[in-house]
């Protein structure tokens, strides 16, 4: 048993420090003295529950935050995260520029404003809305609140026709329908506001995504809408929106019933643009009436900024939008919150007008094989298999027809593969697992982690959560030469679980082990709702 759980290292330190006895000969301030490092608190605890009665100098507040921060990992190596880590040096200087900028406060930075209005018109360009004029949009602090904003349209204009038809909006309610490999942020809208979530289970002939056949088993008349995800969080696969949208074209004509569709393009709807062109998934399906997206994600902004674009006003109703009459002047706001920084929309026009389209497109397609590389390279192990498909061919494409004549085929053409997100997904091979039961898919996890390397191991979705995957996230910084070494240490970590069978019940130890936590100011277990199995690990 871990003696970990039973001393505090909180009271050792508390315990174990020089009896301080006061001395009267001198009342200079620790402060001001020439220290060596950190001033006073280079040998006095530095404050974690209370406000102290006195300040250090702003150097010193730096020092002792910059050295508890390096206990953190690389933002470099953390390939878990869907967001974005690096930007020019140039980006840095103008949003460290425009820090201080409140985005609401519309009429005393109004040049911020119309960068803003630009952003949405861009994107509702770059989605294919009817109308650039007709389309509306906003910034928002990621996808997450973006997702609960295209939630509130689609439930209120559910109301108002429900309202027209003399039904009740209360007696049974409204639902929305999304896979049950949802983001956790789609089942947030769902529950802070009242509506039923009907989870749509997803397995391996699906690609572990939402099915559109099964997902009108869930559908009725109380459906406020469809979430149809451009990438899904577990392994990268786009859902297919134009196939939902035929079945509820179809729906609509036997039923009368009108179900639009939000797609969930926190990563993908800065991806399929660029990499995909042909794939049909946005605006150009009338059905979509909303879409969202993370600028802080493969839009390659820092972290702070996502967006939610309607394909016209009517799809936004009027009493979701506050006119405000604030500083002196009338203000529109639809959001969830009313202050928010302006750097990071600053930094997404900086990104537009730095990389434009070809830009965008030179960083999705090098994203997308670098992937397909890791994708190879595990798979060509034979400890491994890889659960996403961007590095397979479609069974149409130039490089399957062509197979026995593949002078001049272009494999660096993603047209020819299965579309999805740079992402890597894998587990151990069967093969693997029968001939080495013993060792533990977490422990490799772990074993990266020691060498830097932050590479989850989680549970797919209800009715998979027997299934563990490790998840790669391939971004921009994400070069050819971290997948060299990345693989280089995946297959010695593996090998050595191999080599050293008999030691393995240490790494058991090992990747079960926990730092010790304190409770105070944290949540007890037991204290959050019951899981329902949508993706609530780090994204």
């Amino acid at each position: 048993m871990s003696l970990s759980k039973h001393i505090n290292p909180e009271s050792l330190i508390r315990e174990s420090k020089d009896k301080h006895r006061h001395h009267h000969l001198t009342t200079t301030s620790l402060n001001t003295i020439s220290h060596p490092y950190g001033a006073r608190y280079g040998t006095q605890s530095i404050p974690k529950f209370h406000l102290p009665s006195k300040g250090t100098s702003a150097d010193n507040a730096y020092q002792l935050i910059h050295d508890e921060l390096t206990l953190d990992g690389s933002p470099s190596l953390n390939l878990a995260s869907f967001v974005h880590t690096w930007m020019p040096e140039p980006a840095n200087k103008l949003m460290l520029e425009n820090m201080s900028k409140n985005l609401i406060d519309q009429d005393e930075y109004p040049m911020t404003q119309l960068i803003h209005t630009r952003c949405v018109s861009i994107l509702a360009d770059l989605w294919h809305a009817p109308s650039t004029q007709q389309a509306i949009g906003t910034a928002t602090t990621g996808s997450s609140e973006a997702i609960q904003l295209g939630g509130l349209a689609m439930k209120r204009i559910w109301q108002e026709r429900r309202r027209a038809a003399g039904k009740s909006i209360h007696e049974p309610g409204p639902n929305i329908v999304m896979g049950a490999n949802a983001q956790v942020a789609l089942e947030k809208f769902a529950r802070y506001f009242e509506v039923e979530c009907r989870l749509v289970p997803v397995n391996a002939e699906s690609k572990y995504r939402l099915d559109p056949k099964k997902a009108m088993q869930y559908i009725d008349e109380n459906t406020i809408g469809v979430y149809v995800i451009l990438g899904s969080t577990y392994t990268g696969h786009y859902e297919p929106v134009k196939e939902m949208a035929d079945l509820l074209d179809e729906y609509e004509k036997q039923t009368g019933c009108s179900v639009p569709i939000h797609v969930d393009g926190a990563s993908g709807a800065f991806i399929a643009p660029f990499a995909h062109p042909k794939l049909l998934w946005d605006f150009k399906i009338p059905r979509v009436v909303s879409i969202n997206t993370s600028g802080h994600k493969f839009g390659l902004s820092y972290v702070g900024v996502g967006w939610v674009v309607w394909r016209s006003k009517q799809y936004l109703p009027k009493d979701l939008i506050f006119e405000l009459h604030y500083l002196g002047s009338v203000e529109y706001s639809f959001s969830l919150n009313f202050s928010r920084p302006a750097a990071p929309i600053i930094g997404q026009y900086f990104n537009f007008l730095h990389l434009g389209f070809e830009g965008y497109r030179a960083v999705a397609l090098d994203d997308l094989k670098n992937a397909r590389l890791l994708s190879r390279a595990l798979e060509r192990t034979g400890w491994y298999t890889v659960l996403s498909d961007i590095h397979r061919q479609k069974s149409d494409s130039l490089l399957v027809k062509g197979a026995q004549a593949s002078v001049g085929t272009d494999e660096e053409n993603p047209e020819n593969y299965i579309e999805g997100l740079p992402v890597v997904s894998f587990h151990f091979s069967d093969s693997f697992q029968e001939q080495y039961p013993e060792v533990q898919q977490k422990w490799i996890q772990t074993l990266l982690r020691a060498k830097g390397w932050i590479v989850p191991n989680y549970e797919l979705p209800p009715s998979l959560e027997n299934v563990q995957i490790l998840r790669v996230v391939v971004r921009e910084n994400c070069t050819e030469a971290l997948i060299d070494r990345l693989v280089a240490d995946t297959v010695e970590i593996t090998q050595s679980l191999i080599d050293r069978a008999s030691s393995t019940h240490a790494l058991d130890i090992l990747g079960s082990s926990q730092y010790h936590k304190t409770n105070i100011g944290q949540m007890d277990g037991g204290s959050a709702s019951q899981s329902s199995g949508t993706y609530a690990k780090q994204c």
